[in-house]
């Protein structure tokens, strides 16, 4: 079955789809995007993507070029023109084509592109070995906090990390402060049991699922404390983790090569990926 994509109104097959040459995403990055799992069926935590969609693009002085209604009848008929239950769904929208000047255009109609492909997702928290990362230096612009299309940084850092067989790269901020990955959030646990994670007033970006796996930490008792830690503390932590719409909970077993605690997932890591697991699954309603 050919896969279908949506674009500017249509749905065409996904190997013939195609924005304009002077799109002011193609040209200049000019656009942001959402990326949501699907799980059974379901868009896991549709409601915050689309919340992180509008008010990324009002930090670019833009507008939902469709109803949010209809948008998400569209993501509905995405996935079922690709008969994805279990799976991803890719949401982008950009200002629109123009003719290629810097200041934002009068006439241009912002453009908005959805496409969607399977995928398997883990079953059981078990299934997780865990996953290696190193640190590299942030030179990222300082609005991270905009879910924007430009991530040639981050593209550099997760190659960087592929190159030297890790999973993940974690971005290191001038002060040795651990402030997110190429495509995660990063996280530890300290030696009190305590789940650690980057305060959002540090300016990283609001990960939809470092917002669910902290609600349900608080609510299983887990302690949280969100705040800024270096990577000589990560390093030192019992345990360690990143979190994100598609690698969900994983653990950390290794940083810079060097083990973290036992060098295997640990037991909180476990724990807070089988009730996101759970979660996914429709033990507790999406909010």
């Amino acid at each position: 079955m050919s896969r279908i994509a949506y674009v500017n109104g249509r749905y065409m097959r996904h190997d013939l789809a195609h924005v304009h040459v002077e799109d002011r995403g193609y040209q200049f990055s000019d656009g942001v995007y959402e990326v949501a799992a699907v799980y059974g069926g379901r868009v896991i935590d549709e409601e915050p993507h689309l919340d992180r969609l509008e008010r990324s693009l009002r930090e670019l002085r833009m507008d939902l070029p469709i109803p949010r209604n209809a948008l998400k009848l569209v993501t509905r008929e995405v996935l079922r023109r690709n008969r994805v239950r279990d799976g991803m769904v890719y949401l982008q929208v950009t200002r629109g084509a123009a003719t290629r000047d810097h200041p934002f255009p009068e006439d241009a109609e912002g453009a908005v592109v959805l496409t969607a492909r399977p995928v398997q997702w883990p079953e059981t928290a078990a299934a997780d070995r865990g996953a290696e990362v190193v640190s590299i230096p942030d030179g990222r612009w300082g609005r991270c906090d905009v879910k924007s299309v430009s991530l040639l940084p981050n593209v550099l850092a997760k190659q960087d990390a592929r190159e030297q067989g890790a999973y993940e790269a974690w971005f290191i901020d001038p002060q040795g402060r651990v402030t997110e990955g190429s495509s995660t959030n990063a996280w530890i646990v300290d030696d009190a049991g305590r789940v650690v994670t980057r305060d959002l007033e540090s300016n990283i970006l609001g990960g939809i699922t470092r917002q669910t796996v902290l609600r349900l930490a608080r609510e299983a008792g887990i302690g949280v404390d969100e705040r800024p830690f270096t990577l000589t503390e990560a390093q030192a932590a019992p345990e360690a983790f990143l979190t994100s719409t598609t690698s969900f909970v994983r653990a950390i077993v290794r940083i810079d090569g060097q083990p973290v605690g036992t060098g295997e997932p640990g037991p909180v890591t476990l724990r807070l990926r089988d009730l996101y697991l759970s979660y996914c699954r429709g033990g507790r309603t999406n909010r």
